[in-house]
């Protein structure tokens, strides 16, 4: 039989439990209080540092084929870099700002298609499953349908025109704290990208050997955990944006862009998908008789279904993903402590925490509890046979 510990081995556990513990409070509440607004204020210095990160390879390979100061590709680089996302991001928000006004113009109208095809599927349901129903079901339902109704029906963006028009000077100040911000964010990432090995070595060379072994871990689980998932469903929600935005051109959807834009959003979010909207929107145009719509729909989705089919697996790897509990875990408890950003964020960070225990972190907490746990059980032994 397993003996107790001794009263001082004892003490030495739970004085070592006890530890761990306040410090993962401490760091719980560092991280809840005191990290947003650092990160909000130091936010240009580490988008340009994760930007020097991200072209440190490119600038390297160039320097050695080219035999051109850093400096001077660094500017390079970084100048076709910013032309090309300006130039993407000015074309994007052109199209979309004018499919915006195009929604406002149209908005009765499409709210009042809205509200008559719920209205069409609700009586196709009430002659589907009417006479299979309690009457009290169908009831609720009625009322229900009665609401979702009304809710369209007094759904009105003029309102909303007007309430965000009393946001001006809010908007006008946070727009000039932009400005700042990414007249910085430029500057720096000039001058990190340039100095990046320097700055990288000076780093590592005073910090001590505990130190840069502990930063060699976290470097790697930022690059198991962010630098591949998140990397791979970007691309993988970049791919799907292109497919939809394409496919709503050809079939003449008026709001590609927006839809587009929308529904690659919601593949971002694991388990979700586009999907979720594509599919119900293709069985209402199914129960309204239009049925070449209905086609174009699942066309379109079928092939978002194949590219993820096809180069998910090479994108994202089997290393990266997260199972479908797993993630529906994260997506569940992000949602209810962070709404729609915590669905997105809640995976990653349950993602963190599996490479945390692939990396042995919590190993030696693990073992204590263990310990713990065989002493706490071999005490009451030994207190059941005095």
């Amino acid at each position: 039989m397993e003996q107790p510990l001794s009263w001082r081995e004892r003490w030495r556990l739970w004085g070592r439990l006890s530890i761990r513990g306040v410090l993962l409070i401490a760091v719980l509440l560092v991280l809840y209080y005191a990290a947003p607004p650092l990160v909000s204020l130091f936010y240009p210095f580490l988008l340009a540092l994760v930007v020097a990160w991200l072209l440190n390879p490119l600038v390297r390979w160039l320097q050695r084929k080219l035999a051109i100061s850093r400096k001077s590709i660094s500017m390079v680089v970084l100048l076709l870099l910013f032309a090309a996302a300006g130039g993407v991001l000015f074309g994007l928000g052109w199209a979309l700002i004018t499919q915006i006004r195009a929604l406002f113009e149209n908005w009765e109208t499409l709210r009042d298609a809205a509200a008559s095809a719920f209205n069409s599927v609700s009586s196709w349901l009430d002659n589907l499953l009417g006479g299979l129903l309690p009457h009290q079901v169908m009831t609720t339902g009625e009322d229900i349908t009665q609401a979702v109704v009304h809710w369209i029906e007094e759904l009105d963006l003029s309102a909303w025109v007007t309430k965000m028009a009393g946001q001006a000077p809010n908007v006008v100040a946070s727009v000039s704290s932009f400005s700042v911000g990414a007249v910085v964010f430029l500057t720096a990432s000039y001058f990190i990208t340039a100095d990046y090995p320097r700055l990288r070595f000076q780093l590592a060379e005073r910090a001590p050997a505990d130190v840069r072994a502990f930063g060699s871990t976290v470097r790697r689980l930022f690059v198991e955990a962010f630098g591949g998932y998140i990397k791979s469903q970007l691309l993988l929600s970049l791919g799907v944006f292109v497919i939809l935005m394409v496919g709503f051109f050809f079939i003449g959807q008026s709001y590609s862009l927006l839809l587009a834009a929308g529904l690659a959003v919601l593949d971002f979010i694991p388990i979700i998908g586009a999907g979720t909207v594509m599919v119900p929107w293709a069985v209402v145009d199914l129960i309204l008789g239009e049925y070449g719509g209905a086609v174009e729909l699942m066309v379109i989705w079928g092939i978002i279904a194949l590219f993820r089919r096809l180069c998910e697996p090479k994108i994202l790897g089997d290393q990266t993903g997260l199972s479908p509990i797993l993630s529906l875990v994260g997506i569940y408890v992000g949602m209810r402590l962070g709404g729609v950003l915590g669905m997105v964020v809640g995976p990653l960070l349950l993602l963190v925490f599996i490479n945390l225990g692939k990396l042995g972190v919590f190993r030696p907490t693990l073992d204590d509890l263990g310990l713990a746990a065989r002493d706490v059980q071999a005490m009451l032994k030994s207190g059941r046979q005095e």
